[in-house]
């Protein structure tokens, strides 16, 4: 085996599936202004999302689940607004599969 195939191995094992690319493009467009560094000045910066299910709990305190990260993001939690009505649960399936990628 060549070099070339283990650099083909390694970046087939980090590309993105087309549901967490899907999830990818949820994430920048709704999420990653607050979640990510942004300029909102707000007085408590919202949760880092970054591997969040690595974690046993959420930055909440919560279960680190699918339905606690469902939950949260469809009736939203303190600052963050709900997105139920804006995300369907095919769009909500593929955020949950890009965040379970650490945000790759």
């Amino acid at each position: 085996m060549g070099s070339g195939d283990s650099l083909a191995g390694c970046r087939s094992a980090t590309a993105l599936t087309p549901q967490e690319a899907a999830g990818k493009h949820l994430y920048q467009l709704h999420c990653a202004h607050c979640h990510e560094d942004n300029d909102l000045s707000f007085k408590k910066m919202p949760p880092n999302l970054h591997h969040v299910f690595e974690r046993a709990t959420l930055p909440s305190g919560a279960p680190g689940s699918d339905a606690q990260v469902s939950r949260a993001v469809l009736e939203g939690k303190g600052m963050m607004p709900g997105f139920s009505g804006r995300f369907s649960g095919e769009q909500m399936a593929d955020l949950l599969s890009y965040l379970h990628t650490g945000l790759r």
